[in-house]
């Protein structure tokens, strides 16, 4: 099993001497082989949120678990892929790709026959011997989702990966990772500012409130997807335009426009309607 589970997480930051709650007693899991998404106003902590699963950071009071172990440090169990690609400039696909198999040990041939597989699904192939610099933002993407799909994590954690591509790159990147999940299934935590990419991509989207980040709603996409067959559309545009689509994406987007309004309603009052 390779489940997430957060257990009344709380996160305090300090900042010039000041104390800020970040996260405030946090409970949601992500069942084995379940995509999750995390939407919410900048600042309500979802990237923490990824952070703490992966290891990076922890608690202040509160309990993070992966396959029901306590999160104590990051593992080869769970890959990251960040907005930034973070592919090594001076290797090419294949060696980017072949980094962490190499720090595994594992023979030659088998990472080898790995690679080619991880080229293959993500459409690299030819591209091989290319440097980063030679690569679209889209590719560069793709490198890096197969360099973290080719150690074979139970857990994959994405944090907003397609934020930093052009509006259709994104889109293909996002039928892209649909197809993957359906040949190579894996528990996914998933980090968005953009509600659409949520719906379409997860089975349940959590909606957080704005800063300290509590859980507002959690909703449950598949079982409208499954009732809808939004599978049998082969395009995102055709799944986005669904009746049940819309209804769901309305939804998500009524509660961060709330949040939203309760924050400039907070600042008015700060500043006397001053911004």
């Amino acid at each position: 099993m390779s489940d997430i589970a957060f257990d009344e997480v709380s996160r305090v930051f300090e900042r010039d001497g000041r104390d800020f709650l970040t996260l405030d007693r946090i409970t949601f899991n992500v069942r084995d082989r379940e995509f999750v998404a995390i939407v919410g106003p900048s600042g309500c902590g979802k990237t923490t949120c990824l952070r703490m699963a992966a290891g990076l950071e922890f608690p202040t009071s509160g309990r993070v678990t992966v396959g029901g172990r306590a999160v104590t440090a990051p593992g080869p169990d769970r890959a990251v892929v960040f907005q930034q690609f973070a592919l090594f400039p001076w290797k090419t696909v294949h060696e980017n790709i072949d980094f962490g198999l190499r720090g595994k040990g594992l023979p030659e041939p088998t990472r080898r026959d790995r690679i080619a597989r991880q080229v293959e699904l993500m459409g690299l192939q030819g591209y091989e011997s290319a440097y980063p610099h030679q690569l679209s933002g889209g590719m560069q993407q793709r490198v890096a989702i197969a360099r973290s799909y080719v150690l074979d994590p139970d857990v994959l954690l994405m944090d907003e990966p397609f934020g930093a591509l052009d509006a259709q790159t994104r889109i293909v990147m996002q039928e892209e990772l649909i197809k993957l999940s359906r040949v190579n299934p894996r528990t996914v935590l998933f980090i968005t500012h953009a509600v659409d990419e949520a719906v379409y991509l997860a089975d349940r989207v959590v909606v957080m409130t704005r800063r300290p980040g509590r859980i507002r709603e959690i909703v449950d996409v598949a079982p409208v997807r499954n009732a809808q067959d939004w599978n049998r559309h082969d395009r995102t545009e055709e799944v986005m335009d669904q009746e049940s689509f819309v209804h769901l994406r309305t939804h998500i987007w009524r509660m961060l426009r709330g949040e939203q309004q309760t924050d400039d309603e907070k600042t008015l009052e700060t500043t006397g309607g001053l911004t």
